[in-house]
């Protein structure tokens, strides 16, 4: 059973957004719990820290006003992700604001750590982290982690390289609690090939980097449109850690994508690419679902395709096929 932060009554379809350095704000994730999808964004996008707790208050404030205008449909729940790895000088701060505003969700990234996890608990709050492979799954739940986030290949940004039918499999056959599924996941049949797989959740990034509320450069999102998976280049030279990005941003910051210097994992940095580059601001993180990405809707209209999609998806699995069952 998915704790109730996570119940499904609030959702118009079963997808959390996933939060994008610099791309996810309030706007963005406003216009996410309003159409029905939980909204997310990364702590470190709130720059001076003081502009967490401003954010996660207009945040709040928008979702009440919602529920007072649509009873029957009241927004879903909102996250935010912090990063938990030893360079994020901000995790004690954000994470303090988070509990003094009692944030229902938490995506951790790079680092488990039972302390993060005992402070969200307190208030009643639920913990999901991310992970690559099973190793770090484990080690996830071992250490308190409500749920997981299986980051498979093709995802956007930092990303695995296993398949999503090996990664869910495999921990499904330990794990039985919450489960979002990362991985080139763009339109509504993607979302329904997740849950049948055995993921509660799909998780969707690229698809809101083209969406009017995104803050995205219009080159960024006009890249995305144009581009497909054949246009990825997976390398951990920008940040340290391996990660998906658009070929085209790579080749605007004067570097070539069949060609790029080797980088010192030991030495990861969040903010800075090759020479004046800088990753995520220049460099344009993507998945490789983007193929199915031909315009820059409003986020309700994303989501509303989402969602006719997904219903036509799973309506055509439980239509009266023939069986390929032999009995």
């Amino acid at each position: 059973m998915l704790p109730p932060a996570l119940s499904r009554d609030r959702l118009a379809l079963p997808v959390i957004a996933a939060p994008m350095f610099i791309v996810s704000g309030p706007e963005l994730v406003i216009a996410q719990c309003t159409s029905g999808v939980i909204g997310a964004f990364p702590s470190l996008n709130a720059r001076p820290p003081e502009l967490l707790a401003q954010w996660l208050d207009e945040i709040a404030a928008a979702r009440a006003a919602h529920d007072v205008r649509h009873p029957d449909r009241p927004a879903a729940p909102f996250a935010v992700n912090l990063i938990v790895h030893q360079s994020n000088d901000r995790l004690m701060h954000d994470l303090k604001v988070c509990v003094e505003h009692r944030v229902p969700i938490v995506i951790t990234s790079l680092g488990a750590r039972t302390d993060v996890y005992d402070a969200i608990h307190s208030y009643g709050g639920v913990v999901l982290h991310d992970v690559i492979n099973v190793a770090f799954a484990h080690k996830a739940i071992d250490k308190g982690a409500d749920g997981l986030i299986a980051v498979a290949a093709g995802a956007g940004g930092h990303a695995g390289t296993w398949s999503p039918f090996a990664l869910i499999e495999e921990i499904r056959r330990w794990f039985d609690g919450p489960i979002a599924l990362s991985g080139a996941i763009a339109t509504g049949r993607g979302v329904a090939a997740a849950r049948a797989i055995g993921a509660d959740f799909a998780y969707v990034g690229s698809a809101f980097i083209a969406t009017r509320e995104a803050n995205a450069a219009d080159d960024y999102k006009a890249s995305i449109v144009a581009s497909s998976a054949a246009d990825i280049v997976y390398t951990n030279v920008f940040t340290g850690v391996h990660g998906n990005y658009l070929r085209t941003s790579i080749e605007r910051a004067g570097l070539d994508p069949a060609n790029l210097p080797p980088s010192d994992p030991s030495k990861m940095d969040f903010s800075t690419a090759g020479g004046a580059a800088k990753a995520w601001r220049d460099i344009w993180g993507s998945g490789q679902g983007i193929g199915a990405i031909d315009d820059v809707p409003t986020t309700a209209d994303l989501v509303a395709r989402l969602s006719r999609e997904y219903e036509n998806a799973v309506a055509s699995l439980t239509s009266d096929r023939p069986s390929f069952a032999r009995g």
